[in-house]
Formats: C-alpha cells, sequence, structure tokens
C-alpha cells in the first residue's frame, strides 16, 4: 500500500482538500485508493447537513490525479501537474450522503485516455463492497 505521503508531493490537492489515505494498488489503467475522511466533521467539503454524496465525484477525481501522478513519476515526472475538472458524465449515486456510512471508501478509477492536453477516466466508490457512486470524469492539463 502506498500511503498518503508517498504521493501527497505528487498532486495539487493539499491540507485537509487531500481526501485518500492510500493507494491499495495500481497499474497503467487503474488504481484503487481508500480513504476514511468522510466521516470527519472537519470535511472541508461538508455542509450543515453533512456531505451529500455528489461529493464523492471529487474522491473519483482525486484518484484519478494520484493514478495520473504515479504514472508521471515512472516516467520520471515529479512537479504536481495543475488539472481542471471540465466534465462530470453518467453519475449515479445511490445514497444521498455519505458521513454517515462508516468505515473505509475504496475509490476506483480506470484510464479510458490519456495525453499531454488531459484525461477521461471512469469512476466508482463502494462502501462494504456495495457501489455507491458512479460516473465519468474529464480534465484537461492548462498549458503553462
Amino acid at each position: 500500500m502506498l500511503a498518503k505521503t508517498d504521493f501527497i508531493d505528487l498532486v495539487p490537492h493539499a491540507g485537509d482538500m487531500c481526501l485518500l489515505d492510500g493507494v491499495l494498488a495500481w497499474d497503467a489503467s487503474t488504481i484503487h485508493a481508500v480513504s476514511t475522511s468522510h466521516v470527519l466533521r472537519s470535511h472541508p467539503l461538508r455542509g450543515e447537513h453533512g456531505l451529500h454524496a455528489v461529493h464523492l465525484a471529487e474522491y473519483g477525481a482525486q484518484a484519478m490525479a494520484v493514478h495520473g501522478a504515479l504514472r508521471a513519476r515512472n516516467e520520471g515526472r515529479t512537479e504536481p501537474r495543475p488539472g481542471m475538472l471540465v466534465s462530470l458524465r453518467g453519475v449515479k449515486l445511490s445514497v444521498e450522503r455519505v458521513d454517515t456510512l462508516a468505515g473505509t471508501l475504496d475509490v476506483h478509477a480506470e484510464c479510458l485516455l490519456a495525453d499531454d492536453a488531459g484525461a477521461q477516466y471512469l469512476f466508482r466508490i463502494c462502501h462494504e463492497g456495495r457501489e455507491i457512486a458512479s460516473g465519468r470524469a474529464a480534465v484537461i492539463h492548462p498549458q503553462m
């Protein structure tokens, strides 16, 4: 397992906004990350009524960022690369809130396409073996 300290310097998410705790497995096209941050009262996306399931898309997006960063590191690039989430498609949510779910979230992402301009991924988030969110996301990398 890769701990958060193994990838935190590779992604632009910092402090409490880095929602993933670790990476259980990854390869050239997929990543399986885990998180327990969804239950924190100090969660940066939490509102007065708790943490809505729509925020699970951010967990998927962060898995994408970590996956892209790990791939880049394997290619010798170590600087965090800014990305902008530009599209969410086919998002399905099977719960209303996630702060009421004890335990660990399993965050999966699969790279469909990636190049210097951006990437497209499928993501799915599971809790205790049950899929609670899924969708497709696209990110672009602004030219510096």
